[in-house]
């Protein structure tokens, strides 16, 4: 294992156990919202996307996040309003990221969504 996976491997354990230990609020039920998020900032090769992954699904939240060739990080995330609120903040307030701007817009609901993915910047799907 060369040094590079090797800190790849240990990133993906730090935010596993990050996401895993989080202390989540109550959050209400809500009717389904739909945003498009975008981050901007230092939010690349930093785990952003697998963190903001880990938190959506951990919170049942659906939708989709990528990295894009500006730098920024865009998403849309389906849920409760609070929920969403919740995802933005903590990505927000990561110490291993710079969140200079978080732009959102509010999008129609995507009916029987199941899952949050990551996507490869060819709109792909990462395994």
């Amino acid at each position: 294992m060369g040094f590079k996976e090797i800190i790849k491997k240990i990133q993906k354990d730090y935010v596993v156990r990050r996401v895993v230990g989080m202390n989540l609020p109550s959050f209400k039920v809500a009717p389904l919202t739909r945003e498009h998020i975008v981050f901007t900032g230092r939010v690349q090769k930093i785990g952003f996307r697998m963190e903001m992954n880990l938190i959506a699904q951990r919170i049942g939240l659906t939708g989709w996040v990528k990295n894009n060739d500006s730098g920024s990080v865009e998403a849309e995330v389906q849920g409760g309003k609070d929920k969403i609120d919740f995802l933005k903040q903590q990505m927000k307030s990561l110490k291993r990221a710079k969140v200079l701007d978080i732009e959102t817009r509010e999008l129609p609901v995507i009916e029987n969504e199941k899952s949050f993915t990551v996507l490869r910047t060819d709109l792909t799907r990462e395994s």
